[in-house]
């Protein structure tokens, strides 16, 4: 059923190469496994097998059908009643190509419970044809692959730009690897190609693997007709549940269809006359019956208002955050405020020279008694991103975000990232400017032909501004800061995660001095070599600079 299904979605939406899915790694007896573990929490004679679960010893036929109906029987009514860790023990890798970035950032990685190995565009150059097409025709698939072509061929022209302006902050500020030019310019020149990657379309082909729990597949197949890219989400997870049916057969009977698109409420807002849900409709006001780009221009402008210069804007935090903080540390040592004040508390959990664990490589926070004290601060910021930084901003699964239906930024003008490097040169500048332009005029042409928002979003380049809010624990906020907060760090986030620690410092000082890079905490801690990098030293001692004194181009 599923084959026949995404081969026909397949040949009917997309021109481009087949997306490739394979399962390279899983549990031996997944499904048994499921009913083992649910059977052992009721076991009064210890753990409970697959072995016991399965019917492979038992001779009888009758006998054997009955024992795996009983099986199938518990894990269908586990399901059902939404016990469903049984299903979480059980993980699948799978190796995924000719999938789009979109398609990564929209879905794959838009949720916690998984983990990915991607391509880097920062650092493997982007070949060409290597990108989602689809299923157009005349005029339309002509403007489509011609905007491809565009956008491949302004990537590699800034690329070129970007070379001298990149070697000479690269050479800046490793002045002794200007000697060895011959063996540190492809260093420089992957500067150049991060920055250049801003033009290519989210439409890029990417690979990874990507491992996931059993539940998890389950919940990708259920809701895979979501935006922003239902055609691809539904050809992908099918792929990938076929994989699952291949070694395990037996989820078949737990496995419910997907979800409609014309079922989800964010649907059902954009399009009230078209839902199948009228009890979605609960009598909201809707713009002229907004269409997905309904208001954007205005939402834009009082979204980056409030942003007032920064890239991410501290919105909101608990008014208890150092109080409650100190308590708790008190709290899992077992002692009054009068044996340890709050300065020390705070001190005590969050000075790596007196909480050295702070400074192991090794992120510990969660399993040590003291650090878990970090997880009642909480802290909520407005960020904007490009899409390209976002993709790795989401990366960080424990500093969840609301990030938006991109449909609804396909606006008649451009809106995108300007990186700061490419500000310094007035030809780099204006040839960047004309791949932006082009990439939206080319949307805005497809649009008009009636081409389907989903297909048209393809073309929006990296570069395309995205407006969410992101909410962190202290726990999760510092281990983002100590990986976003190195100079290696993709510039936009080290930026964004600079203003988040400024802002901490200014509303919770005790806190915020403690939220540093790496060898910042390694220093204190006395670890050795203080930049944990090796080879990938950025080249700043940035341990020895105050938080004010952080800042870099490239």
């Amino acid at each position: 059923m599923l084959s026949t299904l995404d081969s026909r979605l397949s040949t009917q939406r997309f021109l481009s190469a087949e997306p490739v899915v394979r399962l390279v790694n899983s549990f031996a007896r997944p499904f048994d496994n499921a009913v083992a573990t649910a059977r052992t929490c009721y076991s009064g004679k210890g753990v409970v097998t697959v072995e016991q679960v399965g019917a492979d010893a038992e001779p009888d036929a009758a006998k054997k059908a009955e024992k795996l109906a009983r099986r199938d029987e518990l894990a269908e009514s586990l399901y059902q009643a939404g016990h469903h860790t049984v299903f979480q023990h059980a993980h699948f890798q799978f190796a995924l190509s000719n999938i789009s970035r979109q398609f990564a950032w929209t879905f794959l990685h838009s949720h916690p419970f998984y983990n990915s190995e991607q391509v880097s565009q920062r650092y493997v150059e982007v070949k060409p044809d290597m990108y989602v097409v689809p299923a157009l025709e005349g005029e339309a698939r002509e403007i489509y692959t011609r905007t491809l072509q565009r956008q491949y061929e302004a990537y590699h022209r800034l690329t070129e730009l970007l070379g001298p302006i990149v070697c000479r902050e690269y050479y800046a500020r490793f002045r002794a690897r200007a000697n060895q030019r011959e063996k540190w310019d492809k260093e420089a020149k992957k500067k150049a190609l991060e920055i250049a990657r801003y033009v290519l379309p989210i439409a890029t082909f990417t690979y990874m693997y990507h491992t996931v729990s059993g539940v998890t597949l389950l919940r990708y197949w259920r809701l895979c007709e979501t935006f922003d890219a239902p055609s691809e989400q539904r050809l992908v997870v099918g792929k990938m549940v076929e994989e699952l049916l291949r070694v395990a057969p037996e989820y078949e009977t737990i496995l419910h269809e997907p979800i409609p698109l014309e079922e989800t409420p964010e649907f059902a807002y954009y399009h009230p006359e078209r839902a199948v849900t009228p009890q979605l409709d609960l009598g909201i006001a809707r713009a002229g019956g907004a269409t997905p780009a309904a208001g954007t221009s205005e939402f834009r402008r009082e979204f980056d208002a409030g942003l007032e210069g920064r890239v991410s804007k501290l919105i909101d935090w608990k008014q208890r955050n150092e109080l409650v903080f100190a308590d708790s540390v008190r709290e899992v040592l077992g002692v009054t405020r009068s044996q340890l004040g709050d300065d020390e508390a705070i001190e005590l959990a969050l000075n790596p020279s007196r909480n050295p664990l702070l400074g192991d490589e090794l992120n510990l926070t969660t399993l040590s008694k003291l650090s878990r004290a970090m997880v009642h601060p909480n802290y909520t910021f407005r960020k904007k991103l490009s899409h390209t930084a976002d993709s790795q901003d989401q990366r960080h699964r424990m500093t969840p975000a609301s990030r938006p239906c991109l449909n609804a930024y396909l606006t008649t003008e451009p809106d995108y990232i300007l990186p700061d490097i490419v500000r310094m040169d007035s030809v780099v500048e204006k040839a960047y400017a004309e791949a932006m332009e082009a990439s939206w005029q080319a949307i805005n042409d497809l649009r008009w032909r009636g081409v389907p928002d989903e297909f048209a979003a393809y073309l929006l380049p990296n570069a395309v501004a995205i407006r969410f809010t992101e909410s962190a624990d202290l726990m999760s906020l510092h281990h983002k800061h100590a990986m976003r907060l190195c100079y290696n760090a993709q510039e936009e986030i080290w930026r964004a995660s600079k203003d988040e620690a400024e802002q901490v410092r200014e509303v919770n000082p005790r806190i915020g001095k403690w939220l540093l890079p790496p060898c910042g905490h390694r220093a204190v801690a006395g670890s050795t070599p203080i930049c944990p990098e090796g080879v990938r030293f950025c080249g700043i001692t940035v341990w020895k600079l105050d938080l004010s004194q952080y800042e870099r181009v490239i």
